[in-house]
């Protein structure tokens, strides 16, 4: 169906059970197949152990007996090193034995035999790249996952794995997962959100020309596009250049009959960029997969990505 990924980060937890599973019927039931996960989601909701999304979309891959038709993608790395602490100021790290037991530990959660898509979460200086490396790798080889990617990380770091990777033998990163939205932050800044490293002009270069495959969170700024009152523009996006891209989004989504998100995660996939969206409700569902529906012509494409607008 679409390069869209599902992202069950609240399932289990904000999201109830019953939600969670009318969510992922309805997107697997429209073509959909990328579900994204994490062995630390949603670790900082006070109760939460960080292995509750796992376990429920596991519960639901029981209940509908249909791992082969979905793509499962999760984590590791950024759980907290200390049971109930809800920052990422010490985290278990990637590490071989953290690497082997949190597979397993992701595996047993998902109740399944593979991972399809295996990610580094954050990078970890404490521990040799070359052990990092090694450690997924082996994992490849042994059949329990798939491909790897590296979440939060930067352009040099993934270069030096690939390159170390195909020194020794294993199966190097594939996969880039980062923060990317139509709205670019003010240059500089600093993101409030622990752990999040948002794309550069060198990381979208690199991509594009190495075999890699980029996934993007925060597609939709947490609602930012909606135009509701509760849901306001993230300060750290308020300069002149958001004005002037907000306004020509807003101009193509009514000549579409689209609305604002939807042309976001179309600009998104048109790049060959894979959009990370979370949906609470039914109908958030219903409008991203009307976005998979989307075309963008040369035209309209050219508009949103007018230099001026930046």
């Amino acid at each position: 169906m679409t390069q869209i990924a599902l992202g069950t980060m609240l399932f289990g937890t904000t999201i109830d059970e019953a939600t969670s599973f009318a969510i992922l019927d309805r997107f697997v039931d429209a073509g959909g197949t990328m579900l994204d996960t994490s062995n630390n989601y949603p670790f900082w909701i006070e109760g939460a152990t960080g292995q509750e999304s796992e376990t429920t979309l596991g519960r639901w891959l029981a209940a509908r007996r249909n791992r082969d038709a979905v793509v499962i993608s999760t984590k590791c790395g950024a759980r907290p090193a200390t049971p109930g602490d809800r920052t990422l100021d010490a985290v278990e790290g990637l590490s071989a034995p953290v690497i082997r037991a949190a597979v397993e530990g992701s595996l047993r959660r998902l109740g399944t035999d593979r991972v399809d898509v295996y990610w580094a979460h954050v990078e970890d200086h404490a521990t040799p790249l070359e052990e990092q490396v090694g450690a997924f790798g082996e994992l490849v080889a042994a059949g329990q996952v798939g491909t790897l990617g590296a979440s939060n990380h930067a352009a040099w770091r993934i270069e030096r794995a690939r390159a170390l990777a195909r020194a020794g033998g294993w199966a190097p990163y594939t996969h880039v997962q980062l923060r990317h939205s139509y709205l670019r932050p003010r240059p500089g800044i600093t993101l409030p959100e622990g752990g999040h490293t948002q794309v550069s002009e060198e990381m979208l270069d690199f991509v594009r020309s190495e075999d890699l495959r980029l996934w993007v969170y925060t597609s939709l700024l947490m609602g930012a596009y909606s135009g509701r009152s509760d849901r306001p523009i993230p300060e750290l996006y308020e300069h002149r250049g958001t004005e002037r891209r907000m306004a020509v989004l807003r101009e193509v989504a009514r000549e579409l009959g689209a609305t604002p998100n939807q042309v976001v995660l179309a600009w998104l996939i048109a790049q060959d960029i894979v959009p990370l969206v979370g949906a609470s409700s039914l109908a958030q569902v219903e409008e991203i997969l009307g976005a998979a529906e989307l075309k963008l012509d040369d035209d309209l494409r050219a508009r949103l990505d007018d230099p001026a607008l930046a």
